[in-house]
């Protein structure tokens, strides 16, 4: 057991990037209701959202 080596990965692109982003406090109060009845993290539901948001969304010209 001694002669087993630990490898640990360099960290690399995880394909993810932090940004930050200004939203109504009744938008986070509703996100956070989600984190408490799920038990996911607020960053997990707010991805969620995205993703299923994005696929959806119609532009209009005036």
């Amino acid at each position: 057991m001694l002669d087993e080596m630990l490898t640990i990965k360099v960290r690399g692109d995880d394909g993810h990037r932090n940004i930050t982003v200004r939203i109504k406090e009744r938008t986070l109060q509703g996100i956070e209701e989600i984190v408490k009845s799920t038990g996911h993290s607020r960053n997990e539901v707010i991805s969620l959202m995205l993703e299923y948001a994005l696929p959806r969304i119609k532009i209009e010209s005036e």
